[in-house]
């Protein structure tokens, strides 16, 4: 699909108020006439210089364009000004090719305690529209950010670049199901439909396949259902979508739980196929991010390969079976894998980002710097996928394609930030474009936040040992990276070819511990069965 940034006449004018320019311009205006007067009645009874008024006039004058600029560039508020860190081009469709949104539902169960539930059948929507490929769909993080925000869903549309939402709620007691959904128009706000479901909780699937269906048909003019999962277990169904909550969290104790919410939905449903596929990766996460404990590289290995079985045409089962070969080093079945995703579901943000890691493990840094610029081009709220370019370019001495991908970065960032402040994923992987952007005591702050959250983590430690080598702090570097070699697993490839820890190659100390990686390797690989 041919995109291109643009803002139409009433997203900029929506863009003006956001930004409350046109209440300074109002106060500046206000504050410039009666200054003006003040000046014209009491500068002459003064004896005040003529030309003072003139002079009072020109800066007048001259300071309407900066209050519009700061305006414009930051939030002038009564406590001070500070940056607008939202200020972001939006990429607007200009062609007549159909866009959607898809919002994460509303929790209205009596205890307010089904929010995976509610955010796991948007997503299964969202997913399923995904597929077709008539449809411009935004992606699961740009649309979730807009969680608990009430306020015109048009302007919501319009910062999203799309011309429908669809926004919905859940009730779920017991055993009954109540679902409302609900597609809008983003440029008048009036509703192309609106469908409720009473029906019992068995029925989710069908309800499910119905809305993504009728979603269809309305914006594509098509009969074609549309499946959204492949399960019909609805208790299967349950632990499944508990999974994928906890797999998104990223965190060590969260891929645990993640692993145990996949295993139970395949307990129960044998044949969930997409279950299989969320348990092969979160082992795949947990050999690469906790330890590298041989029996989960084989349970990553065998989930991967039922999920493919059960479904063989699903994209996600291929882009797990392509991880799980990453993990196994085995790089060119994972690529085949990835090949294999990506042919099936161009869109598929998983198949990019793990492609672009693949090649990055092989040393292949300019092939995994344009894979991991092709996760973020269909997944633009994603900032791992931009911090890992920006620290490929920087590697490898293309700085100024470093610093712009580093500033987009960063305003990922600081918006995932706003609704996930204790992300430390995002802390210390920020922390390495702050630092190349020449902000030195934001990242050392960043960096301090992510170590306080989990002071264990071998991911946070190693990538806070990556950033005090580019400051050139090489004892503290060491001492991180020695300490997140002792807390868990280390990638033996990812030191080798990580560009971050170039200051430290010819240190005695970087050299033990490599060997030291490299021996724990070796026995991991003869422990294997």
């Amino acid at each position: 699909m041919n995109k291109r940034p643009f803002w139409p006449l009433s997203a900029f004018s929506a863009e003006l108020i956001r930004r409350s320019v046109y209440p300074v311009v109002a106060a500046y205006a206000v504050i410039a006439w009666i200054l003006l007067q003040i000046g014209e009645v009491t500068f002459e009874p003064l004896g005040v210089p003529e030309w003072t008024m003139t002079a009072l006039v020109v800066i007048v004058i001259i300071g309407f364009p900066v209050a519009v600029v700061l305006a414009w560039m930051f939030d002038i508020t009564p406590s001070g000004i500070r940056r607008d860190s939202k200020s972001t081009p939006i990429e607007y469709q200009t062609d007549d090719a159909p866009s959607i949104a898809v919002l994460p539902f509303a929790d209205m169960s009596p205890d307010k305690d089904q929010g995976y539930f509610c955010e796991g059948v948007a997503e299964e929507i969202l997913n399923a529209l995904t597929k077709i490929q008539r449809l411009h769909v935004v992606a699961r993080t740009s649309a979730f950010r807009y969680r608990d925000v009430g306020g015109d869903i048009r302007e919501i549309g319009r910062q999203l670049g799309v011309k429908t939402i669809l926004e919905g709620s859940v009730r779920k007691s017991d055993e009954r199901l109540r679902v409302t959904a609900q597609l809008i128009n983003v440029e008048d706000g009036y509703h192309i439909w609106t469908k409720t479901f009473d029906r019992e909780l068995q029925d989710i699937f069908a309800i499910q396949d119905e809305i993504a269906t009728c979603i269809a048909e309305s914006l594509l003019d098509t009969l074609t259902p549309v499946k959204t999962t492949s399960s019909q277990d609805v208790v299967a169904y349950e632990y499944y979508l508990r999974g994928r909550q906890f797999f998104n969290r990223f965190r060590k104790v969260d891929l645990e739980f993640a692993r145990q919410m996949f295993r139970q939905a395949i307990e129960i449903d044998p044949d969930f196929a997409l279950a299989w596929a969320g348990y092969a990766d979160s082992s795949a996460f947990r050999i690469m991010y906790v330890d590298p404990d041989s029996s989960c590289c084989a349970e990553a290995s065998e989930a991967s390969k039922r999920a493919l079985q059960l479904e063989p045409n699903l994209a996600e089962a291929h882009a797990s079976r392509g991880l799980a070969h990453l993990v196994a080093e085995e790089f060119e079945l994972a690529e085949a894998e990835f090949d294999k995703a990506l042919e099936l579901n161009p869109r598929l943000f998983e198949a990019y980002y793990y492609y672009g890691r693949a090649r990055f493990h092989q040393g292949d840094m300019q092939k995994a710097a344009e894979l991991f610029a092709s996760a973020a081009e269909v997944n633009p709220e994603d900032y791992q996928s931009r911090l890992l370019r920006a620290q490929i370019l920087r590697g490898t001495g293309r700085t100024d394609e470093a610093m712009s991908e580093a500033k987009q970065a960063i305003a990922v960032v600081e918006r995932h930030l706003e609704w996930h402040p204790d992300d430390a994923r995002a802390l210390h992987l920020g922390a390495g474009s702050l630092i190349l952007m020449g902000q030195v005591d934001r990242a050392e702050r960043w960096l301090k936040r992510a170590l306080e959250i989990d002071p264990k983590d071998s991911v946070i430690l190693y990538n806070v040992a990556c950033n005090f080598a580019v400051l050139g702090k090489i004892d503290e570097s060491l001492a991180y990276l020695e300490q997140a070699v002792e807390n868990g697993t280390v990638s033996l490839d990812w030191m080798r070819n990580d560009n971050d820890l170039a200051n430290l190659r010819d240190h005695p100390r970087y050299t033990r511990l490599l060997k030291k990686v490299t021996d724990q390797r070796a026995a991991e690989s003869t422990a294997t069965p």
